[in-house]
């Protein structure tokens, strides 16, 4: 049984920053195998890629909105991904998931955290 569990979401002011963190755990899980990545989804739209990095932490990806914002990081010692995100917009708001994702296709989902960014 795989599980990520986001944290961090929070209720937060426009231009204000917010760290979440997705740990991941599993007896046959083996986080540095894993690409992980942040998607969100916020109310009456699809879920949204917003960054992801790859297994080893050598290459991150970022949806073009938060380019110079957020910053995904992967901490393998630790089995954990973070997204530090900065300037916050209203637009911002919706739940924030975390992801991982093997070579073999093999994904997995973590239950989501709400930010808030209020204007």
């Amino acid at each position: 049984q795989v599980q990520l569990v986001e944290s961090g979401g929070a209720l937060v002011q426009a231009g204000g920053s917010l760290r979440l963190s997705c740990a991941a755990s599993g007896r046959t899980f083996t986080f540095s195998h894993y690409a992980m990545g942040w998607f969100r989804q916020a109310p009456g739209k699809e879920r949204e890629f917003v960054a992801a990095i790859s297994a080893s932490g050598g290459r991150t990806y970022y949806t073009d909105s938060v380019k110079g914002r957020f910053t995904i990081s992967r901490d393998n010692a630790k089995n954990t991904v973070t997204l530090q995100m900065n300037s916050l917009k209203p637009e911002d708001t919706a739940v924030y998931y975390c992801n991982a994702r093997h070579i073999t296709g093999t994904l997995y989902w973590g239950q989501g955290t709400q930010v808030t960014v209020s204007s």
